[in-house]
């Protein structure tokens, strides 16, 4: 299995859907109903991440908190809000919990922060071990000998050592965080704050406050003064990914805080002065966004100075090899599986498939592979099965009210829970894959199944 996530929440029907998108996705995962249960399995199990609810019985997500830093010491913990409860999702983050999701959220998105969570514990463990192995280069976590990869690492080298802030432009996959992890890592800020924030997953409304920090007062549900992204990293260097999604409006604030290292926080008149290096990272072409009027020519060229641009995976097929070895050794250690790797013609498959989401798709297939694999080799067949995405189709045929007497708003009512009522029943009350059928969220079939009070569980296989 993979790693191991503990999820604590007494909404049964939700601590479900969560359990079965994270265990879709390969993770190992257990369960609590109230933070005292969640704390005393921490203690005693080896998790690699907690999901930890807020409103609880008894003791409350927040308080959790320190206790789970006791008993879980350097686990990440990402807490679950309920609707209007963003507040106090900042306060747990506050108190060191990783991040916050306020109910009811995406799993699309939900997975997505999970996945950088664990890969930024794998990357602090991995760190740690090449230091106790003789602190080895911080640029051998880049893996590849091809050319264009060679040329890359020659770069971070020259560019680690500059104050210049830098610019890393690629396809998505191709290691655009790895990349600004190592140039921190190799730079003299090492030992200082490394803060990330993803300009394309937070909404408009509050990318400012999260850049720069507000004031107490400053917006309605501003209780207390909050730091932003460029003081929390003062001294160390700020990642702003995916940069060519930063709303137009905050780019001139953005290029003065980038440009002179000073902003003020939304509600606040007096200028704050940053210590900071910005590594700006996008899979954008910026030329493009500035000629459409999406970005700022003047904050374009003063981030193209030291510029990286990441050759995508098709282009250097030549590290296939060492990728998929480096792959299938985590594969391993993760899974508990003692595979010696991959046959020729499996090599073969690879090589001729041009990898449109780059080295992730890459680690996830050889992964995916490593798991069907029944012998000491991954062969053609197991390659198939991690390429196939096949999914038994649902028969989501439902009797349909004929509404003689039944008020219209009714019948539809009646006939959407008739639908989920026979998806659910056909794929064992698998939420995850009945939301699939459907066509809708796994997120909006929640909503529903709460609407409706439909207990998935009833349609257990």
């Amino acid at each position: 299995m993979g790693e191991r996530i503990l999820v604590v929440d007494d909404d049964r029907a939700f601590q479900g859907m969560l359990v079965e998108a994270l265990v879709e996705n390969g993770y190992a995962v257990e369960t609590a109903a109230s933070a005292e249960e969640g704390i005393k399995k921490a203690g005693t199990t080896a998790f690699e991440l907690i999901l930890h609810d807020i409103q609880l019985p008894g003791m409350s997500g927040l308080e959790a908190l320190r206790h789970l830093a006791d008993v879980a010491p350097g686990v990440d913990v990402i807490v679950m809000t309920g609707f209007g409860s963003k507040e106090t999702g900042i306060t747990a983050m506050q108190q060191g919990a990783y991040d916050y999701f306020e109910k009811p959220f995406s799993l699309r998105e939900m997975a997505v922060v999970v996945r950088r969570a664990l890969e930024k514990r794998l990357l602090q463990t991995e760190l740690a071990e090449l230091k106790r192995h003789g602190g080895s280069s911080p640029l051998n976590n880049i893996i590849g000998h091809s050319a264009p990869m060679m040329g890359v690492k020659e770069r971070i080298s020259r560019v680690a050592e500059l104050n210049a802030d830098v610019l890393i432009m690629g396809e998505t996959g191709t290691g655009k965080e790895l990349v600004a992890d190592t140039i921190h890592a190799l730079s003299s800020r090492a030992k200082s704050p490394f803060v990330k924030i993803n300009c394309a997953a937070i909404p408009e409304t509050l990318i400012e406050s999260e850049l720069f920090g507000h004031e107490k007062g400053a917006f309605t549900g501003a209780t207390s003064m909050k730091q932003g992204k460029f003081e929390l990293a003062k001294g160390g260097s700020l990642m702003l990914d995916e940069i060519g999604d930063m709303p137009l409006h905050l780019q001139p604030k953005l290029l003065r805080a980038v440009e002179q290292k000073q902003a003020e926080r939304v509600g606040g008149a007096k200028p704050i002065h940053y210590d900071v290096r910005i590594i700006a990272a996008t899979n954008q072409e910026l030329e493009e966004r500035v000629r459409d009027g999406g970005f700022r020519s003047d904050l374009y060229y003063r981030l193209n100075v030291a510029t990286l641009i990441l050759p995508p995976l098709r282009e250097r097929k030549s590290d296939l090899p060492q990728l998929a070895e480096f792959f299938l050794d985590r594969a391993n250690r993760r899974l508990g599986t003692d595979i010696a790797g991959v046959s020729s013609e499996a090599m073969e498959i690879f090589f001729n498939y041009d990898w449109p989401g780059n080295v992730r798709q890459f680690a996830n297939a050889v992964e995916r592979a490593a798991i069907f694999c029944t012998s000491n080799r991954i062969t053609p067949a197991e390659v198939d099965q991690a390429f196939s995405n096949a999914r038994p189709a649902a028969d989501n045929a439902a009797y349909l009210p004929t509404g003689e007497g039944l008020p219209l708003k009714k019948a539809l009512a009646e006939y959407e829970k008739t639908l989920i009522q026979n998806a659910l029943r056909a794929c064992g009350g698998v939420q995850t894959e009945a939301a699939s059928a459907l066509g809708v969220s796994a997120k909006n079939l929640w909503n529903k199944l709460k609407k409706h009070g439909i207990n998935p569980i009833l349609f257990k296989n």
